[in-house]
Protein backbone atom coordinates (compact mmCIF):
# COMPACT_ATOMS: atom_id res chain seq x y z
CA UNK A 1 0.00 0.00 0.00
CA UNK A 2 1.20 3.52 -1.15
CA UNK A 3 1.44 6.33 1.20
CA UNK A 4 -1.12 8.50 -0.41
CA UNK A 5 -3.68 5.32 -0.47
CA UNK A 6 -2.99 4.59 3.29
CA UNK A 7 -3.46 7.88 4.29
CA UNK A 8 -6.58 7.94 1.78
CA UNK A 9 -8.22 4.16 3.59
CA UNK A 10 -7.03 5.75 7.44
CA UNK A 11 -9.39 8.76 6.07
CA UNK A 12 -12.42 6.80 5.08
CA UNK A 13 -12.27 4.57 8.24
CA UNK A 14 -12.54 8.03 10.21
CA UNK A 15 -15.13 9.50 8.23
CA UNK A 16 -17.21 6.35 8.21
CA UNK A 17 -16.36 4.52 11.96
CA UNK A 18 -14.87 8.09 13.75
CA UNK A 19 -11.57 8.43 15.36
CA UNK A 20 -8.86 6.08 15.77
CA UNK A 21 -6.17 5.52 18.32
CA UNK A 22 -3.07 6.46 18.19
CA UNK A 23 -1.96 2.64 18.19
CA UNK A 24 -3.72 1.61 15.42
CA UNK A 25 -2.46 4.61 13.21
CA UNK A 26 1.10 3.98 14.49
CA UNK A 27 1.24 0.21 13.85
CA UNK A 28 -0.52 -0.02 10.45
CA UNK A 29 1.82 2.71 9.33
CA UNK A 30 4.56 0.72 10.57
CA UNK A 31 3.27 -2.31 9.08
CA UNK A 32 3.35 -0.69 5.73
CA UNK A 33 6.43 1.07 6.24
CA UNK A 34 8.26 -1.93 6.97
CA UNK A 35 7.10 -4.27 4.67
CA UNK A 36 8.49 -3.51 0.96
CA UNK A 37 11.41 -1.44 1.76
CA UNK A 38 15.57 -1.06 3.04
CA UNK A 39 14.81 1.79 5.74
CA UNK A 40 18.33 1.44 6.51
CA UNK A 41 21.75 3.33 5.72
CA UNK A 42 22.44 6.70 4.01
CA UNK A 43 20.44 5.54 1.11
CA UNK A 44 17.25 4.61 3.43
CA UNK A 45 15.69 6.81 5.89
CA UNK A 46 18.03 6.21 9.02
CA UNK A 47 21.07 5.09 10.44
CA UNK A 48 21.53 2.49 13.05
CA UNK A 49 24.50 1.30 15.28
CA UNK A 50 25.69 -1.88 13.46
CA UNK A 51 25.66 0.30 10.51
CA UNK A 52 27.71 2.72 11.81
CA UNK A 53 30.98 0.91 13.34
CA UNK A 54 31.68 -3.04 13.32
CA UNK A 55 32.79 -2.25 16.98
CA UNK A 56 29.11 -2.46 18.27
CA UNK A 57 28.37 -5.78 17.08
CA UNK A 58 31.54 -7.24 18.10
CA UNK A 59 31.24 -6.02 21.49
CA UNK A 60 27.55 -7.11 21.88
CA UNK A 61 29.23 -10.57 20.40
CA UNK A 62 31.79 -10.60 22.83
CA UNK A 63 29.28 -9.35 26.16
CA UNK A 64 27.18 -12.42 25.08
CA UNK A 65 30.05 -15.21 24.96
CA UNK A 66 31.70 -13.88 28.26
CA UNK A 67 28.64 -14.23 30.18
CA UNK A 68 28.28 -17.96 28.32
CA UNK A 69 31.75 -18.72 29.07
CA UNK A 70 30.79 -17.75 32.73
CA UNK A 71 27.36 -19.77 33.12
CA UNK A 72 29.39 -22.67 32.12
CA UNK A 73 29.41 -23.03 28.27
CA UNK A 74 26.08 -24.58 27.92
CA UNK A 75 25.78 -26.60 24.80
CA UNK A 76 23.01 -26.23 22.20
CA UNK A 77 22.79 -22.82 22.43
CA UNK A 78 20.95 -20.73 20.33
CA UNK A 79 21.41 -16.88 18.73
CA UNK A 80 18.11 -14.87 18.28
CA UNK A 81 18.19 -11.45 17.20
CA UNK A 82 14.18 -9.12 16.96
CA UNK A 83 14.51 -6.71 13.96
CA UNK A 84 17.95 -7.75 12.64
CA UNK A 85 17.97 -4.87 10.44
CA UNK A 86 20.01 -5.81 7.16
CA UNK A 87 21.67 -8.22 9.49
CA UNK A 88 24.71 -6.29 10.06
CA UNK A 89 24.54 -6.70 13.95
CA UNK A 90 24.30 -10.38 13.82
CA UNK A 91 27.04 -11.16 11.30
CA UNK A 92 29.64 -9.02 13.40
CA UNK A 93 28.67 -10.79 16.49
CA UNK A 94 28.41 -13.97 15.33
CA UNK A 95 32.14 -13.24 14.33
CA UNK A 96 33.38 -12.38 17.59
CA UNK A 97 31.13 -14.91 19.44
CA UNK A 98 33.20 -17.60 16.75
CA UNK A 99 36.68 -16.49 18.06
CA UNK A 100 35.66 -16.93 21.72
CA UNK A 101 34.81 -20.35 20.97
CA UNK A 102 30.69 -19.94 21.14
CA UNK A 103 28.94 -20.97 17.91
CA UNK A 104 25.16 -20.82 18.20
CA UNK A 105 22.50 -20.94 16.04
CA UNK A 106 21.23 -18.12 14.49
CA UNK A 107 17.08 -17.72 14.71
CA UNK A 108 15.96 -13.61 13.10
CA UNK A 109 12.90 -12.19 13.99
CA UNK A 110 11.98 -10.67 10.65
CA UNK A 111 8.60 -10.11 8.91
CA UNK A 112 9.64 -7.80 6.20
CA UNK A 113 10.46 -10.17 2.80
CA UNK A 114 12.96 -7.65 1.78
CA UNK A 115 15.08 -7.54 5.00
CA UNK A 116 15.02 -11.47 5.12
CA UNK A 117 16.51 -11.46 1.74
CA UNK A 118 19.34 -9.27 2.88
CA UNK A 119 19.81 -10.82 6.18
CA UNK A 120 20.24 -14.56 4.48
CA UNK A 121 22.65 -13.01 2.77
CA UNK A 122 24.41 -11.52 6.19
CA UNK A 123 24.13 -14.49 7.88
CA UNK A 124 24.24 -18.20 6.42
CA UNK A 125 21.94 -20.34 7.69
CA UNK A 126 19.82 -18.38 9.66
CA UNK A 127 16.17 -19.32 10.47
CA UNK A 128 13.43 -17.02 10.22
CA UNK A 129 10.53 -16.63 12.83
CA UNK A 130 7.63 -14.39 12.36
CA UNK A 131 7.49 -13.66 16.06
CA UNK A 132 9.40 -15.10 19.26
CA UNK A 133 6.47 -18.30 19.24
CA UNK A 134 8.12 -20.72 16.84
CA UNK A 135 12.23 -19.90 18.17
CA UNK A 136 13.45 -23.23 19.29
CA UNK A 137 12.23 -23.98 23.38
CA UNK A 138 14.42 -25.96 25.31
CA UNK A 139 17.82 -24.27 25.03
CA UNK A 140 19.57 -21.88 26.01
CA UNK A 141 19.06 -18.21 24.75
CA UNK A 142 21.20 -15.52 23.98
CA UNK A 143 18.97 -13.23 22.29
CA UNK A 144 19.44 -9.33 20.86
CA UNK A 145 17.47 -6.46 20.09
CA UNK A 146 18.24 -3.30 18.92
CA UNK A 147 15.96 -0.35 17.80
CA UNK A 148 13.11 -2.93 18.11
CA UNK A 149 11.19 -1.98 20.99
CA UNK A 150 11.02 1.89 19.83
CA UNK A 151 9.11 0.77 16.19
CA UNK A 152 6.08 -0.99 18.35
CA UNK A 153 3.13 0.94 18.78
CA UNK A 154 2.22 3.00 21.75
CA UNK A 155 -0.92 3.34 23.32
CA UNK A 156 -1.37 7.14 24.71
CA UNK A 157 -3.81 8.33 27.22
CA UNK A 158 -4.39 12.31 27.80
CA UNK A 159 -5.78 13.73 31.00
CA UNK A 160 -9.13 15.84 29.86
CA UNK A 161 -11.72 17.81 31.83
CA UNK A 162 -14.00 14.82 31.91
CA UNK A 163 -11.22 12.40 33.23
CA UNK A 164 -8.63 10.13 31.11
CA UNK A 165 -9.16 9.53 27.65
CA UNK A 166 -8.03 7.50 24.84
CA UNK A 167 -5.87 9.24 22.80
CA UNK A 168 -7.36 9.28 19.56
CA UNK A 169 -6.62 10.38 15.64
CA UNK A 170 -9.30 12.40 13.88
CA UNK A 171 -9.43 15.00 10.97
CA UNK A 172 -10.29 18.06 10.94
CA UNK A 173 -12.91 20.39 8.61
CA UNK A 174 -10.08 19.93 5.89
CA UNK A 175 -9.72 16.13 6.68
CA UNK A 176 -6.21 16.40 8.29
CA UNK A 177 -5.39 14.24 11.08
CA UNK A 178 -5.49 15.37 14.12
CA UNK A 179 -4.98 14.55 18.01
CA UNK A 180 -8.63 14.19 19.90
CA UNK A 181 -9.80 12.15 22.99
CA UNK A 182 -11.86 9.15 22.93
CA UNK A 183 -15.72 8.99 24.55
CA UNK A 184 -14.68 6.10 26.38
CA UNK A 185 -13.67 6.65 30.13
CA UNK A 186 -10.20 5.41 30.79
CA UNK A 187 -9.37 5.85 34.42
CA UNK A 188 -8.95 2.79 35.13
CA UNK A 189 -6.31 2.19 33.13
CA UNK A 190 -4.17 4.48 34.70
CA UNK A 191 -2.13 4.51 38.07
CA UNK A 192 -4.15 5.63 41.05
CA UNK A 193 -1.03 8.02 41.59
CA UNK A 194 -1.33 9.50 38.26
CA UNK A 195 -5.06 9.74 38.48
CA UNK A 196 -4.93 13.08 39.92
CA UNK A 197 -2.42 14.52 37.20
CA UNK A 198 -3.19 18.11 35.05
CA UNK A 199 -5.71 18.30 31.94
CA UNK A 200 -3.33 17.97 29.05
CA UNK A 201 -0.91 15.37 30.70
CA UNK A 202 -0.46 11.97 28.39
CA UNK A 203 0.61 9.00 29.47
CA UNK A 204 2.25 6.44 26.83
CA UNK A 205 2.57 2.85 26.97
CA UNK A 206 3.41 -0.03 24.52
CA UNK A 207 1.79 -3.53 25.15
CA UNK A 208 3.84 -4.48 22.47
CA UNK A 209 6.73 -3.96 24.20
CA UNK A 210 5.73 -5.31 27.47
CA UNK A 211 4.78 -8.42 25.11
CA UNK A 212 7.72 -9.09 23.88
CA UNK A 213 10.24 -8.65 26.83
CA UNK A 214 7.40 -10.92 29.03
CA UNK A 215 8.01 -13.74 26.78
CA UNK A 216 11.90 -13.17 26.37
CA UNK A 217 12.03 -13.16 30.30
CA UNK A 218 9.88 -16.44 30.17
CA UNK A 219 12.15 -18.41 28.11
CA UNK A 220 15.37 -16.95 29.98
CA UNK A 221 13.50 -18.19 33.01
CA UNK A 222 12.73 -21.46 31.29
CA UNK A 223 15.85 -22.17 29.28
CA UNK A 224 18.45 -20.44 30.74
CA UNK A 225 20.42 -17.37 28.69
CA UNK A 226 21.49 -13.82 28.35
CA UNK A 227 19.34 -10.80 26.46
CA UNK A 228 20.39 -7.20 25.52
CA UNK A 229 17.78 -4.82 24.65
CA UNK A 230 19.02 -1.60 23.27
CA UNK A 231 16.96 1.64 21.86
CA UNK A 232 16.58 5.15 22.89
CA UNK A 233 14.11 6.18 26.04
CA UNK A 234 13.93 6.75 29.41
CA UNK A 235 15.41 5.00 32.29
CA UNK A 236 13.09 7.16 34.80
CA UNK A 237 9.23 6.85 34.58
CA UNK A 238 8.66 10.38 32.63
CA UNK A 239 4.94 11.68 31.17
CA UNK A 240 4.00 13.31 27.53
CA UNK A 241 4.40 12.18 24.19
CA UNK A 242 7.36 10.80 22.28
CA UNK A 243 5.89 9.62 18.86
CA UNK A 244 7.79 11.04 16.22
CA UNK A 245 8.70 10.01 12.65
CA UNK A 246 12.11 9.88 10.38
CA UNK A 247 12.19 10.32 6.57
CA UNK A 248 15.68 10.68 4.95
CA UNK A 249 17.01 11.32 7.93
CA UNK A 250 15.21 14.19 9.09
CA UNK A 251 12.08 14.41 11.87
CA UNK A 252 8.76 14.99 10.04
CA UNK A 253 5.11 15.66 11.02
CA UNK A 254 4.24 11.90 12.40
CA UNK A 255 0.72 12.20 10.19
CA UNK A 256 2.38 13.70 7.13
CA UNK A 257 3.21 10.45 5.13
CA UNK A 258 1.65 7.65 6.78
CA UNK A 259 3.38 4.03 5.46
CA UNK A 260 5.98 6.17 4.08
CA UNK A 261 7.93 7.18 7.51
CA UNK A 262 9.50 5.51 10.44
CA UNK A 263 6.91 5.49 13.44
CA UNK A 264 8.50 5.18 16.85
CA UNK A 265 8.23 6.09 20.51
CA UNK A 266 10.97 6.33 23.47
CA UNK A 267 11.24 2.87 25.20
CA UNK A 268 9.62 2.76 28.77
CA UNK A 269 12.69 1.33 30.67
CA UNK A 270 11.70 1.33 34.11
CA UNK A 271 8.30 -0.70 33.48
CA UNK A 272 10.08 -3.05 30.81
CA UNK A 273 12.45 -3.82 33.69
CA UNK A 274 9.35 -4.83 36.19
CA UNK A 275 7.68 -6.61 33.90
CA UNK A 276 11.11 -8.96 33.27
CA UNK A 277 11.06 -9.97 36.59
CA UNK A 278 7.55 -10.64 36.71
CA UNK A 279 7.98 -13.17 34.04
CA UNK A 280 11.08 -15.03 36.13
CA UNK A 281 14.16 -13.58 35.00
CA UNK A 282 17.33 -11.33 36.19
CA UNK A 283 17.08 -7.50 35.35
CA UNK A 284 21.26 -6.64 35.03
CA UNK A 285 20.60 -3.26 34.59
CA UNK A 286 19.56 -0.66 32.33
CA UNK A 287 22.72 1.79 31.80
CA UNK A 288 23.59 4.27 28.63
CA UNK A 289 24.59 3.19 25.88
CA UNK A 290 28.07 5.32 25.67
CA UNK A 291 28.69 4.07 29.03
CA UNK A 292 28.26 0.47 28.52
CA UNK A 293 30.25 0.28 25.10
CA UNK A 294 33.40 2.27 27.32
CA UNK A 295 33.12 -0.21 29.80
CA UNK A 296 33.08 -3.52 27.35
CA UNK A 297 36.37 -1.80 26.22
CA UNK A 298 35.63 0.56 23.03
CA UNK A 299 38.23 2.21 23.20
CA UNK A 300 40.93 -0.22 23.23
CA UNK A 301 39.09 -1.62 20.31
CA UNK A 302 39.05 1.70 18.38
CA UNK A 303 43.21 2.13 19.03
CA UNK A 304 43.66 -1.78 17.85
CA UNK A 305 41.41 -1.36 15.02
CA UNK A 306 43.49 1.98 14.06
CA UNK A 307 46.84 0.46 14.80
CA UNK A 308 45.97 -2.29 12.56
CA UNK A 309 44.61 0.23 9.38
CA UNK A 310 46.42 3.92 10.27
CA UNK A 311 44.34 4.43 7.19
CA UNK A 312 41.00 4.28 8.78
CA UNK A 313 41.43 6.27 12.01
CA UNK A 314 39.72 8.99 11.47
CA UNK A 315 36.46 6.71 10.77
CA UNK A 316 37.56 4.34 13.20
CA UNK A 317 37.35 7.00 15.99
CA UNK A 318 34.13 9.06 14.35
CA UNK A 319 32.18 6.02 14.78
CA UNK A 320 32.92 5.40 18.12
CA UNK A 321 32.33 8.71 18.84
CA UNK A 322 28.79 8.72 17.59
CA UNK A 323 27.92 5.45 19.77
CA UNK A 324 29.51 6.61 22.70
CA UNK A 325 29.26 10.45 22.82
CA UNK A 326 26.65 12.42 24.96
CA UNK A 327 25.77 14.38 22.38
CA UNK A 328 24.85 11.76 19.70
CA UNK A 329 24.28 7.91 21.19
CA UNK A 330 25.73 7.73 24.02
CA UNK A 331 23.35 9.00 26.46
CA UNK A 332 19.72 8.91 24.61
CA UNK A 333 20.38 5.00 23.87
CA UNK A 334 20.41 2.70 26.78
CA UNK A 335 21.20 -0.88 27.27
CA UNK A 336 19.28 -3.29 29.39
CA UNK A 337 20.54 -6.51 30.20
CA UNK A 338 18.49 -9.66 31.61
CA UNK A 339 19.70 -13.18 32.25
CA UNK A 340 18.45 -16.62 33.94
CA UNK A 341 17.97 -16.41 37.52
CA UNK A 342 21.16 -19.13 37.52
CA UNK A 343 23.05 -17.14 35.26
CA UNK A 344 26.07 -14.60 36.53
CA UNK A 345 26.12 -10.88 36.27
CA UNK A 346 26.85 -9.21 32.92
CA UNK A 347 29.73 -6.67 32.30
CA UNK A 348 29.30 -3.19 31.93
CA UNK A 349 26.34 -3.43 34.20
Amino acid sequence: MTERSLAESFRRLIASDGPISVAQFMGESNACYYASRDPFGTAGDFVTAPEISQMFGELIGLWLADIWIRAGSPARSIYVELGPGRGTLARDALRAMKRAGLEPEPHLVEGSPELRRLQGEAVPGAQFHADLSTVPEGRPILLVANEFLDALAVRQLVMTEQGWRERMVALDAEERFVFGAGAQPMDAAVPEGRRGAEVGTILETSPGAAAVVSEAARRLAAQGGAALFIDYGHSQPRIGSTLQAVRAHKKVDPFAAPGEADLTAHVDFPSLSEVAQARGARWLGTVPQGTWLRALGIDARTEALAAAAPHHREALNAGRDRLVEPAEMGELFKVMGLAAPNWPDGAGF
